[in-house]
């Protein structure tokens, strides 16, 4: 007679409890972007804390709709095309989003 390997004894829970805290993780992660919408739609300008790229990514979010501060004009930008480490948060991005004309020098 031989014993059970631990992987037969123990494999399916913890691959259950994996997929449990991965599914946690998104939840959490899609929640923190709603507040922060519903705070940048309610006090109608930036708000602080915001997600950061990569938790808004896992949360399914994938585009951010920018507004440029120089024209007003409206954008989306795909946020897995963003070059930014992805623990920047969201809000820290303000400072580069504008349009490609107002990002011109004038001279």
């Amino acid at each position: 007679m031989g014993t059970k390997s631990r992987e037969r004894i123990h494999g399916g829970s913890v691959r259950a409890a994996a997929e449990r805290a991965t599914a946690a993780r998104k939840e959490a992660d899609w929640l923190a972007c709603e507040a922060w919408n519903k705070r940048m739609l309610g006090f109608q300008g930036p708000a602080q804390p915001s997600p950061a790229l990569g938790d808004a990514i896992n949360a399914g979010f994938g585009y951010i709709e920018v507004k440029c501060l120089g024209c007003n004009t409206h954008q989306t930008v795909a946020l897995d095309i963003v070059r930014r480490p992805k623990t920047t948060p969201i809000h820290a991005l303000e400072r580069y989003m504008r349009c490609k004309d107002c990002s011109q020098v004038r001279f």
